[in-house]
């Protein structure tokens, strides 16, 4: 509780400022848990994954091909919606752990591993497979020196070592020792709690127990036979450290930060170059603005038949319903249901409620509120279907409940089955399915409906100026207000707004680090909102003064092809910092790169036709119009 009053009182400028100070602005989400001498402390096991992402499949700890020691009876521990969706499968173990009480040489079993099981290990060990165990909810991790030689701990510890001077010349050596190391802090006389877990796996063929397992200076002995069976021994020794670290800061050696100068360099470059630009074009865009408004009306004025030039001359067909705008309507609907998403999870980030103790916890909330704001979703999309005269509603209503949901959800389970036929741990269980099914047409869909009900019981949004029967002629356009070469254009920049965070984002995500940095986070996400908003405004403008009318989609495809940049980057970031080797990962990894950036395309591409709706009715309506 008193960590939770301290976070509360923090303010976000401190977020943003103070990256080393983690626990002075996150909430747990784990219960501090209190033990006495010899209580039995329980150590969970979660899935294997690869440190270097040569294989982005993660593999349950008793998946039967690694024959580690399984306890006698399995306790499956449960856990979110995001963390089962993102491969964490958490089982208990045989470890017996008590505390304040050290052991050595500790056997847990005697396992014999076949030789087309042990080409299994080696293939994982080479690429570069780590374990990942828990203890109080907290991960097990080894200690190394950051670039100032400060310790932190880098979470999860190797499946195997690779001995040789090449890789073609590496040798597998497989880990079966494990010494660990964990650290207290002592409450009061009789209390202690758990801060600080580390293990330092070894690769022992012969026991060594006159030496009390002490392996500290040997070298890797076990190499798992391809060509026969090997019996495998599993031993561990127990050291219980004292720390000075509390409760409340024991993440603090988890979060630590690596190349912080980097990373803060390019985060606030990003942020003024795109200020600078964004405010830039906000000064030319107000002054043109002013003159045109001013001239057209002193035309007026001043001499009733002054013909009209510029944009005035297309005010009887800027408001013409656009072509397929049921699907417009759809993806705007969307799109405002995924701003709000990211803008009130990212609040919530923000503020600390999403804590990295608590697994799944961010993804879990995402998709909670993308299915609570669906009636957001079907209101704007009734709004504006309403007002572009559309008269298919039921029709509206169903695509923008069903289509986008439909496509992500299609997306996932084609790489679920991709998972399973690979036998791996992110694969999601039947139930789990069931379950989002559920969500989706028992919560998310009446939601949606009963949006729509009210968005076409609203009034018609009306218009500043009519519409002519006979649409006007577009004159011929330059080559840079071309459709596609005008998004292409406009896209650029608010990827430039998000790509340095969006490498730091992937990295956590493809080579399992924890990302913390919400407060840098947000403030990305609102100059992203920005800079679609005048980019897609500027193009708009410029559209309209070219006599073309047509700007609904090309405000839409402005913004949004932003989304289609970051899909390149994802290639980019696949050929240059991966190294994947295997048909099923390629596919988890684009797949996934695919449903990132169609969210993006309808969330930027939302934002940039929302903000054109709002100029051009602002713009019309403060001129007179014959």
């Amino acid at each position: 509780m008193q960590l939770r009053f301290l976070a509360a009182k923090r303010s976000l400028l401190l977020a943003l400022i103070v990256p080393t100070a983690v626990a002075a602005y996150y909430l747990p989400g784990f219960p501090p848990q209190d033990y006495a001498e010899n209580d039995s402390v329980q150590l969970t096991v979660n899935a294997l994954t690869s440190s270097d992402s040569r294989s982005l499949l993660p593999y349950d700890y008793y998946y039967k091909r690694f024959h580690f020691c399984e306890p006698e009876v399995f306790e499956n521990e449960r856990e979110s919606l995001g963390s089962v969706l993102f491969g964490d499968r958490l089982y208990n173990s045989p470890f017996q752990l008590k505390m304040l009480k050290d052991e050595t040489c500790v056997k847990l079993c005697t396992n014999k591993i076949p030789a087309e099981d042990a080409q299994f290990i080696n293939l994982k060990i080479k690429e570069d497979y780590s374990m990942s165990w828990f203890v109080d909810n907290l991960p097990a991790a080894q200690m190394f020196p950051d670039d100032d030689g400060k310790d932190y701990y880098k979470i999860g510890f190797e499946l195997g070592a690779l001995v040789g001077e090449s890789e073609s010349t590496e040798v597998p050596y497989f880990h079966n020792h494990y010494d660990i190391t964990i650290e207290y802090h002592q409450q009061d006389q009789d209390t202690y709690r758990v801060v600080g877990v580390l293990v330092i796996p070894r690769s022992v063929k012969n026991v060594d127990k006159e030496s009390n397992c002490n392996y500290a200076n040997g070298q890797p002995t076990l190499q798992l036979s391809e060509k026969e069976t090997n019996e495998v021994t599993f031993y561990y020794n127990v050291v219980w450290k004292k720390s000075d670290a509390t409760w409340g800061t024991r993440w603090d050696k988890y979060l630590h930060v690596t190349d912080s100068q980097i990373h803060w360099f390019s985060i606030v470059n990003s942020i003024v170059i795109v200020l600078m630009l964004t405010g830039m074009i906000a000064m030319i865009l107000l002054r043109a603005l002013h003159k045109d408004i001013s001239r057209y009306n002193s035309f007026i004025e001043d001499d009733g038949g002054q013909e009209d030039i510029g944009w005035k001359l297309v005010h009887a067909d800027v408001f013409r319903p656009p072509q397929q705008r049921m699907l417009l309507a759809v993806l705007v609907g969307n799109g405002a249901q995924v701003f709000l998403m990211t803008a009130v999870t990212l609040a919530f980030a923000v503020l600390g409620f999403l804590s990295p103790s608590s697994r799944g916890a961010l993804s879990t909330v995402t998709i909670i509120f993308y299915i609570l704001f669906a009636g957001v979703s079907g209101y704007v999309s009734a709004r504006l279907y309403k007002m572009m005269q559309g008269e298919y509603w039921r029709r509206n209503v169903a695509l923008t409940a069903l289509l986008v949901p439909g496509i992500i959800f299609l997306i996932f389970i084609i790489l679920n089955f991709f998972l399973i036929s690979a036998q791996s741990s992110a694969a999601v269980p039947f139930t789990t399915m069931l379950a989002l099914i559920a969500m989706w047409f028992l919560i998310s869909l009446p939601l949606c409906i009963v949006g729509s009900y009210f968005g076409f019981k609203q009034p018609t949004i009306e218009n500043p100026v009519k519409t002519n029967q006979i649409p006007r002629q577009v004159p011929t356009q330059p080559a840079y207000l071309n459709l596609w070469a005008s998004a292409a254009m406009g896209g650029i920049l608010p990827f430039g707004a998000i790509f340095i965070e969006l490498y730091f984002i992937m990295n956590s995500i493809w080579f399992h680090h924890i990302y913390y940095v919400f407060g840098f986070l947000f403030l990305v996400f609102l100059i992203l909102v920005i800079t679609s908003s005048e980019v897609a405004i500027l193009m708009c403008y410029f559209h309209l003064c070219s006599e073309d009318w047509r700007w609904p989609w090309r405000s839409f495809l402005t913004a949004g092809c932003s989304g289609v940049y970051i899909f390149l980057h994802s290639v980019v970031y696949f050929v240059r910092k991966l190294h994947v080797d295997n048909v099923a990962s390629g596919f988890l990894y684009f797949g996934w790169s695919m449903v990132m950036s169609l969210l993006f395309v309808i969330l930027t591409g939302s934002v940039g036709y929302i903000s054109c709706l709002m100029f051009v009715r602002s713009i019309f309506g403060s001129i007179k119009v014959d």
